[in-house]
């Protein structure tokens, strides 16, 4: 006879949980285990996690600390679970996220499905054509700063599943392994890296933010996008008057908004007249502020509009000095597509959305990398770069879907 498990927990979600993992890819946590390691005895280790999170044994390895570079100069701490760890809790996220969902308030648009900072974008930039007011806010560390305690009380809220709730316990309460090998306890926070993280994060601003704004605030809209937000005020005052009961607010639910990086902004244009210090601010990789554009007609006008950011351009230039493209001599100029496309394509999805025209210098950049690339592969080319920048535009006109940005109109200067 079989031994009855502790928790009903079905071997096909694990399965499910895999595959999203597999899918999602990632590096390795502590074990240094990667998803390639992990499949080669496939059936062995889902067959042992599956095993031990019945029973109740299933216990998380530490999180593997990892530092990434920010613009402003700091560093901006991950914590990357394991393989099976990251498997575990996307089981809990595939059953705690339908519970959760239709209670989440419907201006928070990130990590959440069927919802994108696309959205958050279109509502944010309607909302700044009605009101004159905008009090951008941005939490100090919210991933580290998340109190336990509070998180696991809006848990229960929704589940009183046992495995899900000693599961989200054990996590919370994973050691982080610092770069030097030693173990450091966790007391409060949830790791950035985590698969289940996004949406304890998202549950707990649900309850910190949203609530409380729909209860004390309800004329004031707002968008969130996880921890960054905009809330749109008729009046300065009105945003003062919030950024006050905003700040008290968050001292309970042990936050702090970041001094340096929550403003309050006037949304200017050519019929706001105005004078503030303060008329621009970012918002999911998007620059708000007064631009010059043109209407339907013809007609120029100055409008309050998003359009890629100079830190997200920064970032994509960044990236194309990382190909090293003009060191891929021997590679074709199909072959250097291969490489480039994936990333430009998506790139111009994102941030064509809004002033597209705005994403050509840093398209105009990427031209100029190829016409570097194209004087190191032929000879004919080496000594003028206006040469090879002819040459590329040729190549654009007979192939104009080659590069991705090329289709997107942004081609050398001799094609267009």
């Amino acid at each position: 006879m079989s031994k009855e498990k502790s928790y009903d927990i079905s071997k096909r979600n694990v399965w499910e949980a895999w595959k999203q993992v597999r899918a999602n890819k990632g590096a390795g946590g502590v074990d240094e285990q990667s998803i390639e390691d992990f499949e080669r005895n496939l059936k062995d280790n889902l067959y042992k996690l599956w095993n031990r999170m019945s029973s109740g044994s299933y216990m998380p390895q530490p999180v593997r600390k990892v530092l990434i570079p920010k613009s402003d100069g700091g560093k901006r701490e991950l914590g990357i679970p394991t393989v099976e760890d990251r498997i575990a809790q996307t089981v809990v996220k595939m059953y705690l996220e339908p519970k959760l969902e239709p209670h989440f308030h419907e201006d928070s648009y990130g990590y959440r499905p069927k919802k994108s900072a696309k959205d958050a974008l279109t509502v944010t930039r309607e909302r700044c054509w009605k009101y004159d007011w905008v009090m951008d806010i941005d939490i100090k560390a919210y991933f580290g700063s998340i109190d336990h305690e509070l998180l696991m009380r809006a848990v229960s809220k929704h589940t009183q599943c046992k495995w899900v709730i000693l599961y989200i316990e054990r996590w919370l309460r994973a050691p982080v392994r610092e770069e030097d090998g030693s173990l450091r306890d966790v007391i409060r926070g949830t790791p950035q890296g985590g698969v289940i993280s996004p949406l304890l994060a998202n549950l707990f601003l649900h309850y910190a933010f949203d609530v409380w704004m729909k209860k004390h605030f309800p004329h004031v809209p707002f968008a969130r996008f996880a921890d960054d937000a905009v809330l749109h005020c008729q009046t300065e005052k009105q945003a003062r008057a919030v950024k006050e009961a905003l700040e008290q607010r968050f001292k309970v639910c042990e936050l702090e908004l970041h001094p340096d990086k929550t403003k309050i902004v006037y949304c200017k244009d050519g019929n706001r007249k105005e004078d503030y210090p303060n008329t621009k601010f970012d918002f999911v990789r998007f620059t708000f502020r007064p631009r010059r554009l043109k209407s339907r007609v013809g007609n120029h006008f100055i409008g309050f509009t998003p359009a890629v950011s100079n830190k997200a351009s920064k970032e994509l230039r960044t990236v194309m000095r990382r190909w090293s493209l003009h060191r891929r001599c021997n590679d074709s100029l199909e072959e250097i597509a291969y490489v480039v496309n994936p990333v430009v394509r998506g790139w111009l999805n994102y941030f064509g959305t809004f002033q597209k025209s705005a994403t050509h210098p840093t398209l105009n950049h990427l031209n100029r990398i190829l016409a570097r690339w194209a004087m190191n592969r032929h000879k004919r080319l080496k000594q003028s770069r206006r040469r090879a920048t002819y040459w590329l535009g040729r190549v654009a006109r007979t192939e104009p879907n080659l590069f991705a940005h090329w289709k997107f109109g942004v081609r050398p200067a001799t094609a267009q």
